[in-house]
């Protein structure tokens, strides 16, 4: 059986940065992931990566399709992602705007997917119903 894996922007700024203290982690937790199933992205996710390219076919080429499958929030998602982030206002968050996490662990709830994230804390206190894979 595969399991579809979305990936946090996190993770691919790690492998497509190439220098950093966590890019060999994250570049075999994708190829992990990638080995159990298809991966998964979705807007929030392309829009984080794409400050760091000058143009979509320059993003796309690190994002083939045939690798990234493409999925838009649903909008059960965007309700919880809300819902989550009032809980996190009521514990005493100060941001104003919903963070894209909100949006990303959401995606990952409602729709039963796998996360592959560097940012595990967030996700499983906000969303604890998500499997998390996270690179050690």
């Amino acid at each position: 059986m595969t399991t579809a894996t979305l990936v946090d922007s996190n993770v691919l700024i790690d492998v497509f940065g190439g220098d950093g203290p966590w890019t060999s982690r994250s570049a075999t937790a994708l190829e992990a992931a990638a080995n159990a199933g298809p991966l998964v992205i979705n807007q929030v996710i392309y829009a984080e990566i794409a400050v760091r390219y000058e143009d979509t076919d320059e993003l796309d080429g690190d994002l083939p399709r045939d690798v990234f499958q493409r999925e838009s929030v649903p909008w059960s998602a965007a309700f919880l992602a809300g819902k989550a982030f009032e809980i996190y206002r009521g514990r005493g968050g100060v941001r104003r705007s919903p963070l894209p996490d909100f949006f990303i662990g959401a995606h990952a709830a409602v729709t039963g997917l796998r996360l592959l994230t560097r940012d595990a804390s967030r996700y499983r206190s906000y969303f604890p119903t998500v499997e998390l894979i996270a690179p050690e």
